[in-house]
């Protein structure tokens, strides 16, 4: 069968400190409490997406992988990755702050976790006015300043916090400390990966009474502690077109914002379009597929031509693999 634009079934995740905004895109009558995160294409074990359109409705994406290979991936990701799908894609509301936390890279967490490392990027899509995010340590910190504040249980002194607003972008390596602050809701794109090092939890209480456990010395031996420069992505959006946002050598991300159609030529290769506000009807070979918020698409390789047509003003990324 001649492959179509994929959709999938949202993948809920309760969190203790979730929200309730990501609701909207879950189609259930029950309202799910502290849904902190929608896992919109996830490769992930125990957490594959099951694809919710089409003729192959009901199937997951590890099958599909395994089915169509190269004709869906494309034939670069095919040969680097095999059925191991190379991003997960996430929805996040946090009505209350994360922990702070830091992710492994490629090859620490291969060797301890046999998983890939974890880079990822944020598009905030929506912020209360005091919304911060902390992203790395305050100038001047290092490994010995990071353990004293550490041990003295002093740590949110040093840490290192950003005002943030709709619209804006960060990349976060693998080895720098972060963490989401309340009322910020955004796009999460990232390597597959579900490990987490968690280095402080306000001594929250989750809903067993219990706190929550921490990773005090893995987190130690991923942390990277170099200067990192400016941290919000500079970028500049042309209406109607899609223009560079962040690239990576796990991934590569443009934005598009505007509300007139536009034709694309597809050259073997997957895409991933992630709508964050408005909504887009996705035409290829006589398949329509729409596009709202809160939810993402897979365009298979193999589709050469489409086109998408926005039905109001939207806001689309778009992410590829290098």
């Amino acid at each position: 069968m001649k492959l179509y634009p994929l959709k999938f079934k949202p993948i809920t995740q309760y969190r203790i400190w979730g929200g309730n905004r990501l609701n909207a895109a879950v189609v259930s009558e029950l309202r799910i409490e502290k849904l902190g995160e929608i896992w919109s294409i996830s490769g992930v074990d125990g957490n594959i997406s099951q694809i919710e359109n089409g003729e192959l409705k009901g199937r997951n994406l590890k099958e599909i992988i395994s089915e169509y290979k190269e004709r869906l991936v494309g034939k670069k990701v095919w040969e680097k990755f095999g059925t191991d799908f190379p991003v997960l894609i996430k929805f996040i509301d946090a009505a209350d702050r994360l922990s702070v936390q830091v992710h492994p890279d490629d090859r620490q967490a291969k060797e301890l976790h046999n998983s890939f490392g974890k880079s990822e990027m944020w598009y905030i899509m929506d912020a209360d006015s005091d919304s911060e995010l902390i992203i790395g340590f305050k100038e001047g910190v290092g490994k010995e300043d990071y353990k004293k504040h550490l041990e003295d249980e002093t740590l949110e002194e040093i840490l290192n916090r950003i005002k943030v607003q709709k619209g804006d972008a960060v990349y976060i390596p693998a080895g720098r400390v972060h963490a989401i602050g309340a009322g910020v809701v955004l796009a999460e794109i990232q390597q597959t990966s579900d490990v987490t090092y968690r280095i402080y939890d306000y001594n929250r209480i989750d809903k067993n009474g219990q706190k929550r456990e921490l990773h005090t010395d893995l987190a130690l031996s991923a942390i990277d502690f170099e200067p990192i420069g400016e941290i919000k992505t500079n970028y500049k959006k042309v209406e109607n077109q899609f223009s560079p946002l962040i690239e990576s050598v796990y991934f590569e991300t443009k934005i598009f914002s505007g509300n007139k159609e536009i034709s694309f030529h597809n050259n073997d290769q997957m895409r991933i379009y992630i709508c964050t506000s408005g909504s887009a009807e996705f035409i290829s070979d006589g398949n329509s597929t729409v596009l709202n918020p809160y939810q993402s698409l897979l365009l298979p390789a193999e589709i050469s031509n489409y086109q998408i047509r926005p039905t109001a003003e939207v806001s689309l990324l778009e992410v590829v693999i290098p």
